[in-house]
């Protein structure tokens, strides 16, 4: 099937000033329009895909910006309007008083047939996850997908629609849905209320949700996965590390927990006796990863994906996409052998370690136990330098506005269920993980000292003070001190400090 793209585009020219209008109609390849900006102040823009243009240089004033604001439907709690029978959105930015001084009017665009690389996927009935970022066609490939289950396939369909975004603004859904069924929400808050509302209700066989993005709306969706509802969404993240990453939505694909093995146990599995697993059945079937507007990565089986990556074993993944006749292409990519994995991600350690950007997160006990581990995270002042968000439960519940620039941006967000230094060590562990071999050399190299030291200080050394190591190595070497019938002590400061082995006084 050949792509057939409609957009309304005149609808959404038409509510911009003339002065605005006229030299936006002049453009070339105004066909590609992807966004008119119109801040206070400022000059108004319009965004193509591969270059920006000053529509006029005079200033945008508040006439300006109420001459739209008057023409399109009202904003939501979420800033958002729209244009009835348009699937065009109008975002608004406000001062502190609550006036608008900014819009972003983004043209809304039905393409039918740009699922094709994962038709096969929707139609197997089984729960399917897209991620991407900003831009890359989620909500366009999401509306094809209700339009093709409920005409092509004949499916009971129901779109939860919080910011009218899949079925366009307004009382009557864009006919880009096909036959299928469309929820408004009243308020994003309440997305998850109406995901259950439409299953109790209306008897869905699918279920499609744009933008999951809180823990109620996770656990909205494991509710309807567990009624034997096909569910077909998309979240904040790129990549399926990213929702692994999240707490709040690692729901999503099964949720991840920290298991105590015992000695027998880690000693058999060659790992360390903490050990991160999955704890039940992901919600979603098979996550796919949108890459471009018409490649993408698949994960088939979310289960096995994420058990494969808590075991820091390669994953095999599938990439598709169209080539220039519009045919469907598939490669199949093995998964890479245990000592390319460990290159790769020593390789990524190096070179693409996280970039931090603390909210609500004390800092300085951030930097403290970096420093007990020996690590040196890079933590920036800024939303637009950061490549991971990190808050706390607290903040990310009371959703303030840094957070939702955060999901704004599309960055991955690092939820800590308390600001305590264990639950930031958790963090720390997970964005800068160690190898096991790496770890049992240095676990190894830390017991060589110590059984180096016990032998000097038996030969006649008053007493020999060792490197400095963390908590728990420390008190291994205690005991191997008090084995070998020595006294010990610690001496220093966190990050330096060390055991000292010495010989045990003699009691009179």
């Amino acid at each position: 099937m050949q792509k057939v793209i409609t957009d309304d585009l005149d609808a959404l020219i038409d509510i911009l000033p003339s002065h605005i209008r006229q030299p936006l109609c002049q453009q070339k390849d105004i066909g590609e329009l992807l966004e008119v900006v119109l801040d206070l102040g400022r000059p108004s823009e319009a965004r193509f895909p591969r270059r920006e243009v000053v529509l006029n240089p005079k200033e945008v004033d508040e006439q300006d910006i109420d001459y739209v604001a008057s023409r399109v439907s009202s904003f939501g709690d979420d800033n958002r309007a729209g244009i009835e029978r348009t699937l065009h959105r109008i975002s608004a930015i406000r001062n502190r008083k609550g006036r608008i001084v900014g819009l972003t009017c983004r043209v809304g665009r039905a393409v039918f047939g740009t699922i094709r690389v994962i038709e096969d996927l929707i139609q197997s009935g089984k729960s399917v996850l897209l991620l991407g970022r900003p831009g890359v066609g989620k909500t366009t490939m999401l509306r094809e997908v209700a339009r093709v289950l409920a005409d092509d396939l004949d499916k009971r369909v129901i779109i939860v629609d919080t910011s009218n975004e899949i079925a366009g603004d307004g009382d009557i859904p864009h006919p880009a849905i096909g036959h299928a069924r469309r929820m408004q929400v009243t308020t994003p808050t309440m997305q998850h209320a109406v995901m259950i509302e439409a299953v109790e209700n209306h008897m869905p066989e699918v279920i499609v949700i744009d933008e999951i993005g809180t823990e109620l709306e996770a656990q909205a969706a494991r509710t309807i996965a567990e009624r034997g509802v096909q569910l077909v969404g998309t979240a904040h993240g790129n990549t399926l590390e990213n929702l692994m990453m999240n707490p709040t939505l690692a729901d999503l694909i099964g949720g991840i927990q920290t298991v105590t093995l015992g000695d027998e146990e880690a000693k058999r599995r060659g790992t360390q006796k903490s050990i991160l697993e999955r704890m039940s059945p992901p919600t979603f079937d098979i996550v796919v990863e949108i890459q471009d507007w018409d490649k993408v990565a698949i994960h088939p089986d979310v289960g096995e994906a994420v058990d494969a990556l808590l075991r820091g074993q390669p994953i095999a993944t599938e990439t598709r996409w169209l080539d220039e006749k519009g045919e469907v292409r598939s490669e199949k990519e093995a998964p890479a052998t245990t000592r390319q994995k460990t290159a790769k991600v020593k390789q990524v350690r190096g070179k693409n370690l996280p970039k931090l950007y603390l909210f609500g997160v004390n800092r300085g006990r951030m930097e403290q136990m970096a420093k007990e581990m020996r690590l040196s995270p890079d933590i920036v002042n800024s939303l637009n330098d950061a490549n991971l968000f990190v808050t706390s439960k607290g903040y990310y519940r009371r959703k303030p506005q840094k957070v939702s620039d955060a999901e704004t941006l599309n960055l991955p967000i690092y939820v800590l269920k308390s600001n305590t230094p264990a639950q930031i060590r958790q963090l720390l562990e997970a964005i800068h993980p160690t190898s096991g071999a790496e770890k049992a050399d240095r676990f190894k190299l830390a017991l060589g000292e110590a059984e180096e030291a016990v032998t000097k200080v038996k030969s006649g050394q008053e007493a020999v003070e060792l490197s400095p190591q963390s908590a728990y190595i420390r008190r291994l070497q205690h005991l191997l001190a008090e084995r070998s019938k020595l006294s010990s002590n610690s001496l220093g400061k966190d990050p330096h400090r060390r055991v000292r082995i010495y010989k045990q006084e003699t009691k009179v």
